[in-house]
């Protein structure tokens, strides 16, 4: 018999389509993740990889064995999802992935309130902008600025959120407009809706410093390096100086759980202390008073 936990690491694998996406996604190291596949490979005695000096392969017997795993992973948490919507009282771990500036601004300075509300319930908050697949068990709860689409899935526009160019007061008194710069994304989130808003309010101004990480490029714009794109919470919180523009950018805010749960008692507690945390914050206009 084949250890649960090695067909687990050889799904995320086939899943990443790399040991090093299947490392990332899994929170180990790269070697780890070909010790389970090789591990699996021996109790089933099948050659699931076809090992490349610079790459792993699924072979057929490895796709095979993906596609039916895949069909037991969605079973498996399917039944977690049925235990977790039977559970009477307000306990127990409920997973929410959020935008990280939101998990860091709105929601875990307030998580206070809701240990104290409901002290046998965990919160475990996964900051990422990656899209999280709720029916592999993932993410129990999960806040987006673009609609999920998955099936057996409930989306609920629940806000939107405003964005602002903000800079340095003194930077942009001593600064030309001509010579303004700007501070942008890196990597995977050049092609986000607001790096594209941006580069089209800096014309032919150079992008000055790209980071992935939002609170990092608001620090650059607070330290006097340039202009960057913000939330209005983010921008006003720290003291920075707004920029007109002719049109602002506003981004939907989209929470999404799995039908089978949306009403067990953890996840409608954690889903209306998530309202609450929107209210009231500059930039963001709530749409909705709950989720029932």
């Amino acid at each position: 018999m084949f250890n649960w936990e090695d067909l687990h690491y050889f799904m995320v694998f086939a899943r990443e389509k790399s040991l090093s996406g299947a490392a990332r996604s899994l929170k180990v190291d790269h070697a780890t993740v070909a010790r389970r596949i090789a591990s699996l490979e021996m109790a089933l005695a099948l050659k699931l990889v076809d090992r490349r000096p610079r790459s792993y392969l699924l072979t057929v017997d490895g796709q095979r064995i993906a596609a039916q795993g895949d069909s037991m992973t969605l079973n498996a948490f399917a039944i977690s999802r049925s235990a977790l919507n039977g559970q009477q009282g307000v306990a127990g771990e409920v997973t929410l992935s959020v935008p990280p500036v939101m998990g860091l601004k709105l929601i875990a300075p307030r998580i206070v309130q809701l240990q104290r509300r409901y002290p046998d319930l965990h919160l475990i908050l996964l900051a990422e902008t990656a899209n999280v697949s709720l029916l592999r068990g993932e993410a129990d709860i999960a806040i987006r600025l673009s609609r999920v689409s998955e099936s057996d899935l409930v989306t609920r526009k629940i806000g939107t959120v405003e964005f602002g160019l903000y800079a340095n007061a003194n930077y942009l008194r001593v600064t030309p407009q001509a010579e303004r710069g700007f501070i942008g994304y890196h990597d995977e989130r050049v092609a986000s809706v607001q790096q594209k808003w941006l580069q089209e309010q800096a014309g032919e101004r150079p992008l000055v410093m790209r980071s992935n990480d939002l609170m990092i490029q608001a620090a650059a714009a607070a330290a006097g390096a340039g202009i960057a794109l913000l939330p209005h919470f983010v921008g006003q919180e720290m003291g920075l100086e707004p920029l007109a523009t002719a049109q602002s950018l506003q981004r939907e805010i989209w929470l999404t759980v799995h039908d089978d749960i949306r009403h067990a008692p953890g996840i409608a507690a954690v889903t209306a202390f998530l309202l609450d945390c929107y209210a009231g914050v500059a930039g963001i206009t709530r749409l909705v008073d709950n989720l029932s």
